[in-house]
């Protein structure tokens, strides 16, 4: 473990550094798959701000440009980069400061489709759970944990473990309110690849959507909704890109 930029970072295995970037559940849930890339890389997994064993946000709420700010002097020897839902906005920020050697964006928290009813819906109900919280409308709420991977019942009451994270997350900036960088990140000529799970046809658009504005590949890796990593397969394909491009 170490933790010389405030936010800690635990590795795990050998070989060349894969940096994980987690959104908005813990890191050990949302890598959980990949252990078997350990037999031939390093994964370097950042606990955001907000997670233990990392302090709190120097704001007091997730923010995509303090995890921008905390990436960037992990990406000094240009590791891989590897970035999850929320996590995804401050990778993209961070990469086209300080190029990286490679960038997975797993269904990251973007908006580019402006005419998509659905896509504008699926931002819509993330933004309103974002700076509502608890006091969502239940059924927006559920709608939204339900694309997020969370185990949400049809009714009744959630579950006490999906309340502490709609309450860790309360508050954090809205991702959409990004400036993403994209023709600078393509203009870096980074290798890219843009993954989803199959479970949200808006999300699916929305990724071919960023897959073509970064001229990178595409993947769909179907079977665990939004924790992609879980997927059948998925260690195997990840493992497959990072080798072709290091």
């Amino acid at each position: 473990m170490t933790q010389g930029t405030t936010v800690v970072v635990t590795r795990a295995g050998h070989g060349p550094e894969v940096l994980l970037v987690h959104g908005g559940a813990s890191p050990e849930h949302t890598w959980r798959g990949l252990e078997p890339l350990t037999a031939h890389w390093t994964l370097a997994s950042m606990h955001r701000r907000g997670f233990p064993p990392s302090p709190p946000p120097r704001s007091g709420r997730g923010d995509f440009t303090e995890d921008a700010a905390d990436l960037a002097p992990l990406l000094v020897d240009r590791p891989h980069l590897v970035a999850h839902s929320y996590g995804g906005t401050g990778a993209l920020l961070a990469t086209a400061e300080h190029p990286v050697r490679s960038l997975t964006l797993i269904e990251p928290a973007v908006h580019l489709l402006h005419d998509d009813r659905e896509a504008e819906h699926l931002r819509k109900i993330g933004e309103t759970a974002l700076a509502e919280g608890p006091r969502t409308d239940p059924e927006t709420l559920r709608k939204f944990l339900r694309i997020a991977g969370s185990p949400v019942p049809d009714d009744g009451p959630l579950p006490d473990e999906v309340m502490a994270a709609v309450r860790r997350a309360h508050g954090t900036r809205s991702p959409y309110e990004a400036e993403l960088p994209l023709e600078r990140l393509r203009e870096l000529r980074i290798p890219v690849l843009v993954v989803s799970g199959g479970h949200c046809p808006p999300m699916e658009r929305t990724m071919d959507a960023l897959a073509a504005a970064l001229d990178a590949q595409r993947l769909v890796a179907p079977g665990a909704g939004h924790f992609v990593a879980a997927a059948p397969g998925f260690a195997d394909q990840l493992d497959t890109f990072l080798s072709d491009v290091s």
